[in-house]
Parts: structure tokens; sequence; C-alpha cells
């Protein structure tokens, strides 16, 4: 299964929402970073004011060249998010994702309702 992925982003919410499935190579997560790029320029809020879904569920176990380079795109100070949800299925894939993460504010969830829940909640507290 080769990727796909989209990335959007919701101004109004200060979130992007990223949808990633199949296996990437080198050239699509060029395509992704790119696209990715794209949709933080949207953003109205300040640098790393912002929150990030990503659905993986479709995500298969990737190369360790490829989780590498994750892991890089993920520390990118750049496009760091305030506060990263995962909604992940129950496989390695996961085991790989907490790995690339290292300890960063971000959680890992079974249902997208609940993730995006846990995601916009700091935002509520913060409003109030």
């Amino acid at each position: 299964m080769s990727a796909n992925y989209s990335v959007e982003a919701d101004p109004p919410h200060s979130v992007i929402r990223i949808t990633m499935s199949g296996f990437f190579t080198l050239a699509d997560i060029a395509g992704f970073v790119e696209a990715r790029r794209i949709a933080h320029a949207r953003l109205t809020c300040g640098p790393n004011q912002h929150a990030t879904l990503n659905d993986l569920r479709e995500m298969k176990i990737q190369a360790q060249d490829i989780v590498t380079v994750f892991h890089a795109m993920l520390a990118d100070p750049a496009f760091r998010s305030r506060r990263l949800a995962f909604v992940v299925g129950p496989t390695l894939a996961r085991t790989q994702l907490m790995r690339a993460l290292d300890n960063r504010e971000a959680r890992c969830f079974g249902d997208q309702v609940i993730a995006e829940a846990w995601l916009t909640s700091e935002n509520r507290a913060a409003a109030a």
C-alpha cells in the first residue's frame, strides 16, 4: 500500500489535522513536508501555538530509515505543536510513534473524538 496523506489547517481553532496511511518513501515524506508547510502558513496563531491531530490508524509499520526521517521531522522547531494527539490502531506503529516523539506533550488515542477533545481541552481551560 503506497503512502497517502492529507494536511488541513483549521485557523479558527489553531489546529492542524493530518491523516497518514500506507508505507512512506523519502519522496512521500518530502511531499508531506511541503503539504505541512502550506497548511501551517494558513494558521493565524503565533508560532508553535497550534495543536495537531494526526490520524495514523491506516499507517503501516515503516522501515527504520523512514522512522528516523519522521523523528527528525517531528523535532523540527519551526512546526512544533504545543500539543499533539495521535489516533492509532493497536499495532507496532504505535510503538514506533512513541519512540519518535521523545516524551513530547503528546498522547495516543484509539478514538478520534476523544483525541480531539483532549487536544482542545487546554484551549478551553485557558479561555475560561
